[in-house]
């Protein structure tokens, strides 16, 4: 059963993933920003393309052959993912504070409090 909730689990982070960066293009074309500027973007790619290696080695090869490296690249793609999403907090607090955001305002203490509580959820969930 544990299996099957961590396939499902990772099917839909893969598709949410992919959604993702589905609307971020998207986005950036509609608004006239370039597409992949920053190093949040690159990471970004680079994590999706690392999960799906893994779903393909995993769906390829046998277990036995594949579990280490399902290990190794699951911790890197998740301290990744984990780091890209802090990445993506600061891009974010940048452009704010570009617009005339106060560098001590509610929206950037909320934003570094959110990033905060990310890397915290992260480490924890990890950790377990």
């Amino acid at each position: 059963m544990k299996k099957v909730i961590h396939l499902i689990l990772h099917a839909l982070a893969l598709a949410l993933g992919i959604i993702g960066i589905y609307l971020a293009f998207k986005n950036h074309n509609q608004s006239g920003i370039a597409n992949m500027y920053s190093l949040h973007a690159w990471i970004g790619i680079g994590v999706i393309v690392l999960y799906v290696d893994i779903w393909v080695r995993d769906l390829l090869l046998p277990r036995r052959e594949s579990i280490l490296w399902h290990v190794v690249f699951g911790i890197i793609v998740y301290v990744l993912a984990v780091g890209n999403a802090s990445l993506g907090f600061l891009e974010k607090l940048t452009f704010l504070e570009r617009s005339g955001l106060d560098k001590f305002g509610t929206e950037a203490f909320l934003v570094n409090f959110t990033t905060i509580i990310t890397v915290l959820f992260g480490v924890l969930l990890y950790s377990r």
